[in-house]
């Protein structure tokens, strides 16, 4: 077997995104050899999705690892683990960190034993902890953090204009003032004040979106004034409407089973053929896009906002370096990052 040049580590593996990306990692012949893979989930050892896409090919080195996201001390023991690891040569430097696992609520909302919003907190809040945790491990010269998004985060997305979410005005800016506590917190966009069953916790899916996004510019212009970490790049992505888990939670059976199961599944497949980067995609084609975005090299892509295979439009909101200082002053103390934590030189 040839010795993995590199880790890619891919969140929420289980899900139907995720064992779509592990599913081509472990049986393309130039990757499934070439990678060591670490795949996270909520629960090991109930990751059925995961453990089919695995048996692809046996020879794929790989870990599956539990990882709860929304609970931070869970994050930092994953990550204190990867590190070590890595470390001690147990398994290659990370070539490529793919923030995927997504959590969307409908009817109800829920929050965090930190007391967070848990769609903030599982889309965003771990994923930020993890990333510069993990930025000891990265790979110098190759690095890549990647951040799976949704045109959710952009309420002038026209894609956004079917459903209504972001008619009223009072959401058609998702950061407003010195703080994101409301999103933080979950009161930006309150389920109880919801009548439609969906919208609240749509918008608040987006507004976790849009965090990541900023986090794309703004970790990007930290990690370009690093003297060790400049090579590292950062990059989001919209996979496009995929048929996934994230819906799971919803009430509507007509939404969960009929739409979701059935008919997405199929319209993926039809309108992928004739518009491969259009509203609805299969979860191969997502995962494809995916791949080639965490491993593509030349040119050096960083920095940037993609539509499945192409450039795309994120919300101008994620772009202005204010609004990204403002979200990093916030999430350090949201996550109490200690100084210890992370090798980022520009991390407070």
């Amino acid at each position: 077997m040839i010795n993995p040049k590199g880790t890619i580590i891919v969140t929420g593996a289980n899900g139907g995104l995720g064992s779509a990306i592990v599913s081509q990692l472990a049986s393309l012949p130039q990757l499934n050899t070439s990678y060591h893979g670490v795949y996270t989930v909520r629960d090991a050892r109930t990751a059925h999705s995961l453990d089919v896409a695995l048996a692809a090919n046996a020879s794929h080195s790989h870990d599956k690892i539990s990882l709860d996201l929304s609970r931070l001390r869970e994050v930092r023991k994953v990550a204190a683990d990867i590190n070590a690891r890595v470390s001690a040569g147990e398994i290659p430097r990370i070539h490529a960190l793919v923030l995927n696992a997504g959590y969307e609520e409908f009817e109800t909302q829920t929050w965090t034993e930190d007391g967070w919003d848990t769609t903030f907190a599982v889309n965003y809040l771990g994923h930020w902890l993890l990333t510069v945790l993990l930025l000891q491990s990265m790979d110098r010269e190759v690095g890549r953090v990647l951040w799976i998004s949704s045109w959710s985060h952009n309420p002038h997305d026209p894609r956004n204009s079917w459903n209504g979410s972001f008619k009223d005005p009072k959401y058609n800016t998702i950061f407003s003032g010195e703080t994101t506590d409301s999103i933080a917190n979950g009161t930006w966009s309150l389920s109880n004040d919801d009548k439609t069953g969906w919208a609240a916790g749509y918008r608040r899916y987006g507004a976790s979106k849009l965090c990541g996004v900023t986090t794309v510019f703004e970790l990007q212009r930290r990690l370009d004034q690093d003297s060790v970490l400049s090579n590292i790049s950062v990059l989001g992505i919209d996979p496009g409407l995929v048929n996934t888990g994230i819906v799971r939670r919803s009430r509507s059976w007509f939404l969960r089973v009929l739409l979701w199961r059935f008919l997405l599944p199929a319209l993926g497949a039809l309108l992928g053929y004739f518009y491969p980067n259009g509203f609805i995609r299969s979860a191969k084609k997502s995962a494809s896009d995916i791949i080639t975005a965490a491993l593509k090299s030349s040119p050096e892509p960083k920095g940037l906002y993609l539509n499945g295979s192409e450039l795309g439009i994120p919300n101008p909101e994620a772009k202005d370096p204010a609004k990204g200082a403002m979200l990093w002053r916030n999430t350090l103390r949201y996550t109490q990052l200690q100084d210890r934590e992370t090798c980022l030189e520009n991390w407070c």
